[in-house]
């Protein structure tokens, strides 16, 4: 994720559709830090989310990948996604974060992963359960009541 990519991303988290289970929208200016809070995170974790594209075309589809997160005073591991409006339901969200979970289970070693959900963002939660991830509970995160759903990845495949 580059500052070239700040059209492509300030469409995506700017779109209301998009951005309905979050509190607004974010503005092209929250789009750019949304840049910059990632590649903050590739120097310091060496991950953070990546851009979604079309394998065939190259188009911009969204974005997905790992972020740490503070949850009941505990740093987790998120797994997080964003399809265009108009691409979502072909399963695109899933496949990107299957690829982002064994990414995170056999490259990263990580053992435990979560999903910040908002109650009422019922495809999302399918994407997780497709994941292996189960609504664990629910927690106060980022101003209001999420569900978190966890799962244990098990060991690194080789």
């Amino acid at each position: 994720m580059t500052e070239q990519d700040h059209d492509d991303l300030a469409g995506l988290l700017g779109d209301p559709v998009v951005m309905q289970y979050y509190p607004k929208p974010r503005d092209r200016a929250g789009a750019l830090a949304w840049i910059h809070w990632n590649q903050r995170l590739y120097r310091e974790r060496g991950f953070g989310l990546w851009l979604i594209t079309l394998r065939e075309t190259g188009e911009f589809v969204g974005d997905c990948g790992l972020t740490p997160q503070l949850v009941d005073g505990r740093t987790e591991i998120e797994i997080g996604y964003h399809v265009r409006a108009d691409l979502q339901g072909r399963g695109l969200a899933t496949e990107a974060a299957e690829a982002c979970r064994d990414l995170a289970r056999d490259a990263l070693g990580v053992r435990r992963l979560i999903a910040i959900i908002n109650p009422a963002n019922t495809p999302s939660q399918r994407v997780a359960e497709k994941l292996g991830l189960d609504h664990e509970r629910d927690a106060s995160v980022h101003g209001g009541t999420q569900r978190i759903y966890a799962g244990d990845l098990g060991p690194a495949r080789t």
